[in-house]
């Protein structure tokens, strides 16, 4: 096991687009949710789109057909594989829902490879029916956060707190990953050991970029699913690398390591899927 986290957003960073919307074009609702989108939270739009499946006669079953068939770069799935095989912590931080993260996880087969996943609850309620509520119940009180989060979650708040449980057991460094305005809040919660992978020309990237000083980790973009998968792989060597320089200068009371002590090192492999 590593001293590595790593933290994905899921829609437009796993998976290609964004679940929701795939969902209801695929469907044929664009124009009810288009209609509905003005008058209520973004959550409570969903919640009451599958209300309006259910009553159209659109099963649960057509619905994770439909989730089944959700596009994905070919190379996340190596990627995910590759990370967890170097006994990196996979972690999922996502304002979809757990409904469809689960759904679309299981049918890759990846689901076991994430030890955490948050996102606003969905299930099944007793009429058969799924229901989508928020991560954080803003009718009750806010979140609190005056960054761009949307009133249902704030993921900063989430990555304190894995942040506060991890760390206080090992000193681990981070890896985030993630293209929305709502994970720039994470982005500037991480400390300067740590790393982020904002999705290049993505609201994420366009708000680091007005200020990239307010983000203590460093920054690495990424395009598409190849340089996201070959970004990783690079910052996963990287702190590998610090970590045998480490263990072996402690261990050897050294100060400096000649190059090639350092090349002998043993690099990150990709697991092919």
């Amino acid at each position: 096991m590593s001293n590595i986290v790593i933290v994905f957003d899921f829609d437009k960073t796993i998976i290609d687009c964004d679940s929701d919307n795939w969902l209801i074009e695929e469907l044929g609702f664009t124009d009810l949710f288009n209609q509905l989108l003005p008058t209520m939270p973004w959550n409570s739009v969903m919640d009451k789109m599958m209300m309006e499946f259910h009553s159209h006669g659109i099963t649960n079953e057509d619905i994770e057909k439909v989730l089944h068939r959700i596009p994905i770069h070919h190379r996340i799935i190596p990627a995910i594989k590759s990370a967890y095989a170097l006994g990196c912590d996979l972690r999922i931080v996502s304002d979809a829902n757990m409904f469809y993260i689960e759904t679309i996880l299981k049918h890759l087969g990846i689901k076991k490879y994430f030890s955490e996943i948050n996102s606003n609850p969905g299930y099944v309620n007793q009429e058969g029916r799924v229901r989508i509520s928020p991560y954080h119940d803003f009718n009750k009180a806010s979140h609190g956060c005056i960054n761009p989060c949307p009133p249902n979650m704030c993921k900063g708040l989430i990555i304190d707190r894995i942040q506060n449980t991890v760390c206080e057991v090992d000193n681990k460094r981070f890896i985030y990953l993630g293209d929305g305005a709502g994970d720039y809040c994470p982005s500037l919660r991480l400390r300067e050991r740590d790393f982020v992978m904002p999705r290049k020309n993505f609201p994420v990237w366009d708000l680091i970029c007005k200020d990239p000083s307010l983000v203590k980790a460093e920054i690495h973009a990424w395009c598409d699913g190849e340089e996201l998968e070959q970004v990783l792989m690079k910052l996963i060597n990287v702190i590998m690398m610090d970590e045998h320089v480490q263990f072996i200068a402690s261990d050897c009371k050294l100060q400096t390591l000649s190059t090639s002590v350092i090349e002998s090192f043993p690099k990150a492999l990709r697991v092919q899927p």
